[in-house]
C-alpha cells in the first residue's frame, strides 16, 4: 500500500476504505429486512454463532488465538486487556489471516465476543446504524437541538459548491465516514480550495462533508451507559511563544520532552504540511513569538504527528457535560466518543458562537483517556469493563 500523507499517522487503503462504505450502503438494507424478520439484530446473530466458528477455524488450522496484545494491536485494544487483566477476566484476540480485532473474554462462568470493544446484551441501538455517518447526524442533531455546524453533504463537485456558497467561511471537507481527520482539510475559503479539499475526501468516501469550520480547541468526550467518563483536549502540533525565543528554538525544546520519544507521543517533524501552516500563520522558523501566541505545525491532532492531549475531565463546564449525556440520551447506546469544537471548556457552550459537535464514534479510542500527555489518566476501560461484566468489578 503506498503511503498517503492525508492518511496519516494511520495508513489506510483507499479502494478499501471507499469500497467498504459503498457496501455498507447497499447492504444496510439487507440488514434491516432481515432483522424484520427474524426479529434479531445482526449483533444478536453474530454472537450465537461466533464462538462455534472460531474454534472450527482453530481446529481447522485456518486461524489461531492470542493470549497477549501484539505491537499490531491499537493502544484502544491494549489498555482495555490491561485492564481485563487487572481484573482477572481472561481475554483473547481471534486471528483470521489479516483480520484481527476480535476478541473473546472469560470471567467465571460468562463469556461474550466482540469486535473492537464490547456492548453489553445482543441488541443494538438503532443509533448504531447511523452515528459514525457525519451527514445523517448533522441533521438528527440540528433537529434535536444539540449543537452542529451548518453545512451538508455532496455527492459531487456541483452540490458541494453550492454548500460551500451558502455558509460562512472558512469550511471545511471531510469524508462522510472516517475516523483520525483522515483526508480532511481546513481552512478553505475559496472555490478552488473547495474543489481542492472535495477531491481528496473522495478519495475515502463517495459522500463528503462541506461545513462551516468551528472556532475551538478539538475535545473528545466519552460516555459510557449514557453517563460521560471523561473529557480529553486534543492539540495540534504546536509552541507557545515568550516574547524570546524563535520557532525554531521553542520546537526544540518541545521535542526534547521525554514522552515524545514514544511510543505514544512522538516529536513535531517538519516537512512540507508544516511549512504550508506557518506560511499561512505568517511566521517563519526564525520568528521569534510573542507571548502567549501558539503557531502549529499541521492541521492534524493525531499524536502520531506530534499532537498533544490534556485531561480537562474536572474543569469542563456542568452545562458541556449535560450537552453530551443529552447526546447519550439521544442516541441511546452505551458506547459514544463524541468530538466537539469550543474555545473554552470551563465556559458553557451557549456563551459561544461557533461551538458544536463534529461527529459521533461508536469504537472510540479510550486510550486517550488512559494515556494523556497532560493531567491525569481516566480509567474508561474499568467504566466499560463494569458495564458489560458487572461481576468484575473491583471494590
Amino acid at each position: 500500500m503506498k503511503h498517503c500523507k492525508d492518511c496519516e499517522p494511520a495508513q489506510e487503503s483507499h479502494a478499501v476504505a471507499y469500497i467498504s462504505v459503498v457496501l455498507g450502503m447497499i447492504d444496510q438494507p439487507f440488514f434491516d429486512f432481515m432483522e424484520m424478520i427474524f426479529k434479531s439484530t445482526a449483533e444478536a446473530i453474530s454472537r450465537r454463532v461466533s464462538i462455534p466458528f472460531f474454534k472450527t477455524m482453530v481446529y481447522l488450522h485456518l486461524g489461531h488465538w492470542s493470549d497477549a496484545p501484539d505491537i499490531k494491536d491499537t493502544w484502544r485494544t491494549k489498555c482495555f486487556w490491561e485492564e481485563a487483566n487487572r481484573r482477572g477476566i481472561k481475554m483473547r484476540e481471534f486471528h483470521l489471516g489479516p483480520i484481527r480485532d476480535i476478541f473473546m473474554a472469560e470471567y467465571k462462568n460468562k463469556i461474550i465476543t466482540f469486535d473492537g470493544l464490547p456492548r453489553p446484551g445482543l441488541d443494538e441501538s438503532e443509533s448504531l446504524k447511523w452515528m459514525d455517518d457525519k451527514g445523517i447526524m448533522k441533521d438528527k442533531f440540528l433537529i434535536e437541538g444539540l449543537p452542529v455546524a451548518r453545512g451538508g453533504t455532496a455527492w459531487n463537485k456541483s452540490k458541494a459548491l453550492k454548500i460551500f456558497n451558502s455558509i460562512s467561511k472558512p469550511v471545511i471537507t471531510k469524508p462522510n465516514l472516517g475516523s483520525r481527520s483522515r483526508h480532511t482539510l481546513i481552512h478553505i475559503n475559496t472555490p478552488e480550495e473547495l474543489i481542492f479539499g472535495f477531491k481528496k475526501a473522495k478519495k475515502l468516501s463517495p459522500i463528503v462533508v462541506v461545513e462551516e469550520e468551528l472556532n475551538g480547541y478539538l475535545f473528545r468526550g466519552t460516555l459510557v451507559d449514557k453517563k460521560l467518563i471523561a473529557v480529553i483536549k486534543r492539540d495540534q502540533p504546536k509552541v507557545i511563544g515568550d516574547g524570546v525565543r524563535t520557532v525554531k528554538d521553542l520546537l526544540d525544546e518541545e521535542n526534547k520532552r521525554p514522552e515524545r520519544s514514544g511510543p505514544i507521543f512522538h516529536q513535531i517533524a517538519i516537512d512540507h504540511e508544516a511549512d504550508i501552516e506557518l506560511t499561512r500563520q505568517n511566521v517563519t522558523m526564525a520568528s521569534i513569538l510573542e507571548k502567549g501566541r501558539e503557531i502549529f505545525f499541521s492541521q492534524k491532532t493525531s499524536r502520531g504527528c506530534g499532537g498533544t492531549t490534556t485531561d480537562v475531565t474536572n474543569i469542563t463546564h456542568p452545562e458541556n457535560k449535560e450537552m453530551l449525556e443529552h447526546v447519550g440520551r439521544f442516541l441511546s447506546d452505551p458506547l459514544i466518543g463524541v468530538d466537539f469544537i469550543m474555545e473554552d471548556i470551563t465556559k458553557s457552550w451557549r456563551e459561544e458562537q461557533h461551538s458544536g459537535i463534529i461527529e459521533c464514534n461508536s469504537l472510540p479510542f479510550i486510550d486517550l483517556h488512559h494515556y494523556p500527555l497532560f493531567g491525569k489518566p481516566v480509567n474508561v476501560a474499568g467504566a466499560l469493563w463494569d458495564l458489560v461484566m458487572p461481576e468484575s468489578k473491583t471494590k
